[in-house]
């Protein structure tokens, strides 16, 4: 199979971390063009990139198939709207849009052209959340009754010169932190009932949002969903609880960390978690009490990279499809307006 030669719209942290190293490492892509606009040294790194200088540059490439949109939030849809009119394939790091209905138009444009569109929801393939996945399709715990969440940090400062620390969409941490979480909830357990959130700024002086408490509401299911940069002490990643038992699993994926720190995901013990953070189970099997660590699913990144490649040669369906992240940004919109009315809004 042809290479897809791929562009990529920023080289700051998403490039850099997640983007770039992906594609080099995945032998179905090729690594074309990146847009910096002050030297930002992925040359350094890709001695074999095209460096433009602006987007309108990246689109105007003939060469070039997949776009990646990796730009501050309220740009995706501009950027996406443009690289699809520029008949290229696009991925765009979440959140998908600001608003729902830019999301919808998005779409349309793409089933117009007939090209690929899709979120990057890499975190559908941490190896925490593929083992939660597996307890809850396999029914480890009976029926599920509640299922929590967490992605906290310890930040207590505000980081300078960053779009992230500004107020640009009213609700950062939620389009940031919280896209990833929901769509993992979403992934699930489908389109809930009804979310009631609290959302708000715990560190002193910031102006966007770093907390939130999220409730989705499902038939017989309580799903909680929370983050804030304020927690020193780590509490469970995930606390699930059903019928016949509980699933607690503390510790974070570890491919961010590796990426940042050089390593390739071609690497054989690529996403392994060590055996000191796998989750414990206690539970009934066959009418046996069981209780010990169950060994977590290896994350792969990558995975998301492979459909898609094999999505655009017409050769799978998409597993991270729009309509999916068109569903979570309407959670997201349900939630900001439950916060900020005070109610539990319905679907």
């Amino acid at each position: 199979m042809e290479k897809i030669k791929t562009g990529i719209a920023s080289f700051g942290m998403s490039g850099l971390v997640f983007h770039a190293p992906l594609l080099h490492a995945n032998p179905q892509f090729e690594l074309h063009s990146i847009v910096e606009r002050s030297p930002k040294g992925s040359k350094d790194i890709y001695p074999d990139v095209n460096i433009v200088a602006s987007f309108d540059a990246l689109l105007a490439d003939p060469d070039i198939e997949l776009v990646i949109v990796n730009t501050p939030d309220t740009t995706h849809f501009e950027f996406c709207r443009m690289a699809l009119d520029a008949g290229k394939h696009v991925v765009v790091e979440k959140p998908f849009t600001v608003h729902s209905h830019e999301a919808e138009t998005l779409m349309s444009l793409a089933e117009e052209r007939q090209l690929t569109l899709s979120v990057f929801q890499n975190r559908r393939w941490d190896s925490d959340y593929l083992t939660v996945k597996k307890v809850v399709q396999n029914k480890m715990l009976g029926r599920l009754v509640s299922f929590e969440s967490h992605f906290d940090r310890y930040r207590n400062f505000l980081k300078p010169d960053t779009w992230k620390e500004e107020s640009l969409t009213g609700a950062e941490i939620l389009y940031n932190l919280g896209a990833h979480m929901v769509d993992q909830a979403y992934d699930l357990f489908g389109m809930p009932q009804s979310v009631f959130a609290e959302i708000g700024i715990q560190r002193s002086g910031g102006k966007a949002d770093d907390y939130y408490n999220l409730n989705l509401k499902y038939e017989n299911l309580s799903v909680n969903l929370k983050a804030s940069y304020l927690v020193r002490e780590e509490g469970p990643r995930y606390a699930l609880h059903g019928t016949l038992g509980s699933f607690l699993k503390w510790g974070m994926d570890r491919q961010e960390d590796d990426l940042k720190a050089g390593k390739s995901p071609s690497n054989p013990d690529w996403g392994i978690e060590p055996q000191k953070i796998w989750g414990k189970l206690n539970t009934e099997i066959n009418d046996l009490h069981f209780t010990g660590r169950l060994a977590s699913l290896p994350g792969n990144y990558n995975a998301y990279y492979d459909n898609l490649a094999a999505v655009i040669r017409g050769e799978v369906d998409l597993i991270v499809h729009p309509k999916q992240s068109l569903d979570v940004l309407r959670i997201i919109e349900a939630a900001i307006k439950s916060d900020k009315e005070g109610i539990r809004v319905s679907f």
